[in-house]
């Protein structure tokens, strides 16, 4: 595995959505690969793309950038989602055909799967065996429409592209908000904020995995290092109910006191999205995943002590 390598060619490894939680996990690990934000450049003109990389004339590119959100978000802002990342990913990918990158990893997510499966965990090969949950229909389906560019340009072109599929990202460089950022974060902001009890939607029986950002920033960097070019989800073989991942998290930031309340009126979201990653495991068989307590441990550590600076917004 490629931990102990020096990233070769790093002055043209260009990183989309570098100013988000990945992207700044990469930073910390590949400081000199270019970091582009949307502060930079708007991704859903393809003429902005373009110059993008005609500027920067990248031969690899890790595609993270997307418009993410929470249940809320996604259901009242469909058209927002689906079109934000359909135009972002599309003119990403066609511009780095049209200048010859080489190499393109895309972060897509386990949102991409059916809302349900007559088997779990969900394979890859199960992306297509029904439609997205419809809490996150319209981001899922952006991002499942980007597997198919990226598998369609590999058969068409015979590029050297692939996409990972992580399961539900946390890390202390997420958007600390209730309503923009991934569910660990809003947690972690509840619990921050609260002095008793903490409210969380539905019935906290759905369960999920978990990926801390820096854990999936390693294995990008790897795949750089080694060459390695694979379509795979990426998860720990952790799997956690709403409510145990909510008690874990309350004692990873010493707030022990809290008791967890339920809103049933509100919707669990997806019930199970568990995945296999058995083509990850066999590609990098020693790497290992931060266990979810330390993962928040870190996170909450890193973030009370600057919580201004770390996009947390009442």
């Amino acid at each position: 595995m490629g931990k102990d390598k020096n990233t070769k060619n790093t002055k043209t490894i260009l990183v989309t959505g570098g100013t988000g939680l990945v992207g700044k996990h990469l930073k910390d690990i590949l400081p000199s690969a270019i970091y582009v934000g949307s502060q930079d450049y708007d991704l859903t003109k393809i003429d902005e793309v373009y110059n993008m990389i005609d500027t920067h004339k990248p031969n690899t590119i890790i595609h993270l950038a997307a418009r993410v959100g929470g249940i809320l978000d996604n259901v009242k802002y469909p058209v927002d989602y689906l079109e934000e990342n359909v135009l972002m990913n599309t003119n990403v990918l066609k511009a780095c055909h049209k200048y010859n990158v080489k190499n393109v990893i895309a972060i897509l997510s386990t949102c991409i799967y059916p809302d349900k499966v007559d088997v779990y965990p969900m394979k890859e090969k199960d992306m297509f065996n029904g439609p997205p949950t419809p809490s996150n229909f319209s981001y899922g389906l952006a991002k499942r429409t980007m597997a198919s560019q990226i598998d369609s340009y590999i058969k068409q072109y015979d590029k050297k592209w692939c996409y990972l599929i992580p399961c539900n990202l946390y890390g202390e460089y997420d958007k600390y908000t209730e309503h923009n950022s991934h569910f660990v974060a809003a947690l972690i902001k509840k619990i921050h904020d609260a002095t008793n009890k903490i409210l969380l939607w539905g019935t906290g029986k759905p369960l999920r995995q978990f990926i801390y950002g820096g854990d999936l920033a390693r294995v990008i960097k790897y795949m750089i290092n080694d060459g390695i070019y694979k379509n795979m989800n990426v998860a720990p073989p952790w799997v956690y109910s709403i409510d145990e991942m909510a008690n874990i998290a309350i004692k990873a930031c010493d707030k022990n006191n809290l008791e967890i309340e339920y809103d049933i009126s509100k919707p669990d979201g997806q019930y199970r999205k568990d995945v296999e990653s058995d083509i990850f495991n066999n590609t990098f068989p020693k790497f290992e995943f931060t266990t979810l307590k330390n993962g928040i441990k870190m996170t909450y550590n890193k973030i009370k002590g600057n919580y201004p600076l770390f996009r947390i917004n009442k």
